[in-house]
């Protein structure tokens, strides 16, 4: 079959690969039937994340169709119709019986992409599958619901959950790529008073009103003035940083107001400067993480019901033999003008199943 492989620091080729294979009994084998990249991916491609050894498959999102299942797998079977988690549960460690996959030390949490071959190829092994893949109605659109493998319950758990948005609030999204854009848009389902957007680039900001902010602001043109007028000098109540830059982080940590939440969410390979001269009499509460995908089965239920605004975001499509097309459009996001990129999905064709 063919994978997109990464081959070191700015080095990734669509390439023959190895067909997986189940390894363990509660293992599935997944056809990828849409597969979507994301700024993780990016981050891995520069080097931002050792981990990721020379010969991975990368890719952490995808819907699909399982063609095997181990033994003791038995939530779906083959010919069902999943969407795959960005992150695998043991479902039996510490961790996941507090509801924190993200942190599984039973052979879970972040692995797809990461430390194990990941979603974008035509194949693909989940472990755990019982726990790691959800079953799809057929009315929900591949290119939808692969948002909610990642990006949506990212931005839910760890930017607005964490950062405990709540009704009445102010409500600063800085990044407003697609996680940011996700972030605004479940903002809303708790009727802050307004959302302000940041970002660098116009086509972003566009969106992001689309999606639901109130206020944008140039990153250039004093965002944080903007934040202050808003709130009569008070600062913004909660802040949700999603870009993982210092310059960034940094931003969030002044706009907020005393007694306020900054939220995380960006992937970050440099140092970032917490200030803690400014913010030690701030009693501000800052939380990082690594989504949990508890919230998964919740977002597919809203999508189902047309509450969240999946459509909005793909704004380019591509067959999976262009994945290397798609990379250069998606890392060029500023110039493209793209938020998510999906290959595959109901509109290309189908590859063939693997014969053992």
């Amino acid at each position: 079959m063919k994978g997109f492989v990464f081959q070191g620091p700015g080095e990734s080729a669509w390439q023959d690969v190895p067909d997986p294979a189940l390894k363990e009994p509660t293992d599935a084998i997944v056809k990828v039937d849409a597969v979507t990249i994301c700024g993780t991916d990016l981050h891995i491609l520069k080097g931002d994340v050792p981990e990721v050894r020379t010969g991975t498959v990368l890719g952490h999102e995808a819907v699909g169709e399982v063609v095997e299942a181990g033994a003791d797998v038995r939530s779906v079977r083959p010919g069902d119709r999943v969407l795959v988690s960005c992150i695998t549960s043991c479902g039996r460690c510490r961790f996941c019986r507090e509801r924190r996959y993200g942190q599984c030390r039973g052979g879970g949490g972040w692995i797809l992409g990461h430390l194990i071959d990941g979603t974008q190829a035509e194949f693909v092994r989940v472990p755990y599958a019982d726990l790691s893949v959800h079953p799809l109605p057929g009315t929900v659109r591949g290119e939808d619901a692969v948002l909610l493998a990642d990006i949506f319950p990212t931005a839910y758990e760890v930017g607005v959950l964490n950062g405990r948005v709540r009704p009445g609030d102010t409500v600063a999204v800085v990044g407003a790529g697609p996680v940011g854009l996700a972030a605004i848009a479940t903002s809303r389902l708790f009727s802050p008073e307004r959302i302000i957007a940041v970002d660098l680039t116009p086509a972003r900001l566009e969106a992001a009103r689309r999606f639901g902010a109130d206020a944008v602001a140039d990153v250039h043109e004093a965002p944080r003035q903007l934040v202050d007028d808003l709130t009569d000098g008070l600062g913004a109540d909660v802040v949700i940083e999603a870009v993982g830059a210092p310059e960034s982080f940094e931003l969030c940590t002044r706009m907020v107001r005393p007694g306020g939440h900054v939220a995380n969410i960006g992937v970050h390979g440099k140092p970032a400067t917490l200030h803690l001269e400014d913010l030690w009499i701030k009693d501000v509460t800052i939380t990082t993480g690594l989504v949990d995908t508890y919230s998964t089965p919740t977002l597919l239920r809203m999508a189902v019901a047309g509450r969240l605004p999946t459509a909005g975001m793909v704004t380019h499509t591509f067959p999976l033999d262009l994945m290397e097309e798609a990379y250069e459009v998606f890392a060029k996001a500023g110039e493209t003008g793209a938020l998510k990129v999906v290959l595959g999905g109901e509109q290309h064709a189908e590859v063939a199943v693997p014969t053992a």
